[in-house]
C-alpha cells in the first residue's frame, strides 16, 4: 500500500508526464506536488515507486515515466472526471449534437467516429449497432458423423446455415426431436433471451438435447457478430502523435490492426459486456496488444439495450480525464440518436 506522500507525488508525476511528455525529475516533481520535501526525500519515494514497479527510468534520462501499472493506479484511484450534462449549452456539446442527424441513422455510426477522432486528436471507432438475433425457425440435418447441418430462419426469412461439429454421433431421429422441442419452446425469443432460459433449465434437459441447443445458441451468436462492422476514424492522428513518431514498427503495427479490425472487434466486444467508460492500458494485459496503446471505451444503448460500443484509442500517455467525458458524451449522443424515432 502507498501513503498519502507517494499517492501524491505518484499522481504528480503521471500529470506532469501526461502534460509535457518528457521524464520528470524531483526537481521539477517537487514544485509540481506542492510537497514541502527535501530532494533526497523525493529521490527515495521515487525509487520506491520504481521498486513497485509504478514508474520507470529511460536510459536517456535521470527522470521517471509511468509504467502501465502507474497508470492503471492512476486512473483507477486518483482521476476525477466530471461527467457532462446532456443538455448542456457547451460549445463542443452543441457542436457534438450538430454532427449526429437522428434523421439519418446510417450516417450516425460514421458520424460518431468522426466525432470521437476530432474531439480526441486520435482514433474513434466505433462498432455498428448489433440486431438482436431472433430466430424464426430452427432445423438440424445430420450430414456425417458428428457433423450436424445448423439452419437458422429468421422472421424477416433470413436464412442461415452453420455446420457444427458435436461431442458424440447423433441419429436424424434424435435432431428430428431436437428441432421440435426448440421450436415449439424457443422460436420468437432471441438468441441472448435463448441463451439466459437455458442457464436455468439446462439441468433438466435430457443432455443430447441440452448440448444441441446450447451449439445452436452459440452458431446464432456468432452469425450475428458477423454481420457487425466496426468504423475506424482518425488513424493518420497517431502519426503526429510525440510517442510514436520516431518508431515506425509500431506504427505499422497498430496500423495493421486497423486494416483488419479483428483485434478492435474482439476489444469492443469485451468493453460491451461492461457497464459505463472502462479504459484499457497497454502492456497491462491481453485485451489491448500494444504497450504503446490506451483504449477508452463504453456500450452505448438503443431504447435500454446494449448494442454496440465506441471509444477513443490513442497513446497511453493521454489526458484521460478528458477521454472519459469524450467517451461517455459521445456514448449518450449515440444512443439518443439511434432511439429516435
Amino acid at each position: 500500500m502507498l501513503d498519502d506522500r507517494a499517492k501524491t507525488l505518484l499522481k504528480a508525476l503521471v500529470e506532469r508526464y501526461i502534460a509535457d511528455g518528457t521524464p520528470v525529475g524531483s526537481r521539477t516533481l517537487s514544485r509540481a506536488s506542492g510537497l514541502d520535501l527535501s530532494p533526497a526525500t523525493i529521490r527515495n519515494v521515487m525509487a520506491d515507486l520504481e521498486e513497485l514497479g509504478l514508474i520507470a527510468s529511460p536510459h536517456t534520462s535521470a527522470g521517471r515515466i509511468p509504467t502501465a501499472r502507474g497508470y492503471r493506479l492512476f486512473v483507477d484511484t486518483m482521476l476525477t472526471a466530471r461527467p457532462i450534462d446532456l443538455e448542456s449549452s457547451s460549445p463542443e456539446l452543441t457542436a457534438a449534437r450538430g454532427q449526429l442527424h437522428p434523421d439519418q441513422p446510417q450516417r450516425v455510426i460514421a458520424q460518431a467516429a468522426s466525432l470521437l477522432s476530432n474531439l480526441s486528436s486520435f482514433v474513434g471507432v466505433v462498432t455498428a449497432p448489433r440486431k438482436a438475433s431472433v430466430f424464426h425457425h430452427i432445423e438440424f440435418l445430420r450430414l456425417g458423423e458428428r457433423r450436424v447441418l445448423v439452419i437458422l430462419v429468421a422472421p424477416d426469412g433470413d436464412v442461415q446455415n452453420r455446420v457444427i461439429f458435436t461431442a458424440r454421433d447423433h441419429s436424424q431421429a434424435e435432431l428430428v426431436e431436437a428441432t421440435n422441442f426448440l421450436n415449439t419452446h424457443y422460436a420468437g425469443l432471441t438468441i441472448e433471451e435463448v441463451r439466459e432460459r437455458l442457464k436455468h433449465e439446462i439441468e433438466n434437459l435430457r443432455s443430447e438435447i441440452a448440448a444441441l441447443m446450447q451449439a445452436a445458441v452459440q452458431t446464432g451468436e456468432a452469425l450475428a457478430e458477423s454481420h457487425e462492422g466496426v468504423v475506424v476514424s482518425g488513424e493518420r492522428n497517431l502519426l503526429g502523435v510525440q510517442d510514436f513518431g520516431n518508431d515506425m514498427g509500431s506504427l505499422r503495427r497498430m496500423f495493421g490492426v486497423f486494416e483488419q479490425k479483428t483485434e478492435l472487434m474482439r476489444l469492443l466486444d469485451v468493453s460491451s459486456r461492461a457497464e459505463g467508460v472502462r479504459i484499457y492500458i497497454g502492456g497491462e494485459s491481453q485485451v489491448v496488444p500494444f504497450e504503446e496503446l490506451s483504449v477508452v471505451t463504453a456500450p452505448y444503448e438503443v431504447d435500454g439495450r446494449i448494442v454496440g460500443t465506441l471509444g477513443v484509442i490513442g497513446p497511453t500517455r493521454m489526458a484521460y480525464d478528458r477521454m472519459i467525458q469524450i467517451v461517455d458524451i459521445t456514448s449518450r449522443l449515440v444512443g439518443h440518436a439511434l432511439s429516435v424515432k
